[in-house]
């Protein structure tokens, strides 16, 4: 199981919102690169880079672009990137600079050919991300519903040929109060056999633990957990989580 600590990048600066609401912003940091680097540094093997301005306006950011090459030249670890990725030819264009994988939310939701085709041409460099409030997805960065429930979401580009999912739950998301097992379980139960990343609630190791029991017992196809706010604020340690035998 991969531990992805979280980089998101909000007019140039390293951020957390609460709850996914651009209205509650907090800064921890001028540089993302100099972000990344640490993590890298502190042991990292992944990290979940989002571009937050291209997530709510549906189009990628030129200087928040250079900021993500920027992070994938110089720290040389695999970078996860997602936020406004809303074209085949954006996803191409990320990998071409380096990611290594690009999750794609509203466009999966809205274009299932496009989806299928992604799935098809990149295969596990595609995830899909599956963000929920109250159950029901949440696409355009998380301000509009598209009607549907994660399972049946997550049922429905299986079926389509994905290969992987970021499962977040919007309300515990910057909170601080704990990963929801309940809904995360669900969800993995319903793709099974197919790669599910954690996402949204980590407040300390006790949720690491969780995922891991969780992991060995009802859902074995969650292999990844992304932490964010939480590494911020020194709630949890990354050297930490790298030593739990996931």
């Amino acid at each position: 199981m991969d531990i992805y600590p979280a980089i998101d990048i909000k007019g140039g600066k390293c951020v957390r919102l609460l709850q996914g609401r651009f209205d509650e912003v907090t800064m921890y940091g001028d540089d993302p690169v100099v972000m990344a680097l640490r993590w890298r540094d502190e042991g990292a093997k992944w990290l979940h880079v989002v571009d937050l301005d291209g997530a709510r306006s549906g189009h990628q950011e030129g200087g928040n672009r250079h900021i993500i090459f920027q992070i994938v030249r110089q720290t040389g670890l695999p970078v996860q990137f997602g936020g406004g990725v809303r074209s085949a030819e954006i996803v191409a264009e990320m990998l071409e600079i380096g990611v290594a994988r690009v999750v794609v939310g509203t466009a999966a939701a809205r274009d299932p050919g496009l989806a299928q085709r992604l799935f098809t041409e990149y295969g596990d460099r595609i995830a899909v991300g599956v963000d929920a409030r109250d159950g029901i997805v949440a696409v355009q960065g998380w301000q509009e519903h598209i009607g549907e429930t994660a399972t049946v979401f997550m049922k429905r580009m299986a079926q389509l040929g994905a290969k992987r999912f970021i499962f977040t739950d919007i309300a515990r998301d910057g909170m601080l109060q704990g990963v929801n097992i309940e809904a995360l379980t669900a969800a993995a139960a319903a793709v099974p056999g197919v790669a599910v990343i954690a996402s949204g609630g980590v407040s300390g190791m006790q949720d690491i633990h969780a995922i891991r029991d969780m992991n060995a017992s009802h859902a074995p196809n969650v292999d990844g957990i992304i932490i964010g706010k939480a590494l911020y604020t020194g709630d949890i340690s990354l050297s930490d989580t790298l030593t739990v035998e996931l």
